[in-house]
């Protein structure tokens, strides 16, 4: 038996299985959501964040309970 070329046993020239189409939609839902929050972010339209945006104002000589 001849021994075959070892770089034959490693062909690269034969086409890779194609990538499934669910891969596809979820790559494409992924970066329209990070590019839709940095635009968010970038832009500001998110408005102020953080614990004071869910409390009521502070009155001033009120006193508080």
């Amino acid at each position: 038996m001849a021994e075959r070329d070892p770089i034959e046993r490693y062909d690269t020239t034969e086409d890779t299985p194609p990538i499934p189409r669910w891969v596809k939609v979820f790559g494409i839902i992924a970066l329209v959501v990070i590019l839709l929050v940095g635009i968010i972010l970038i832009a500001g339209v998110g408005g102020e964040h953080g614990p004071g945006r869910h409390t009521p104002p502070i009155e001033h000589g009120v006193q508080q309970p």
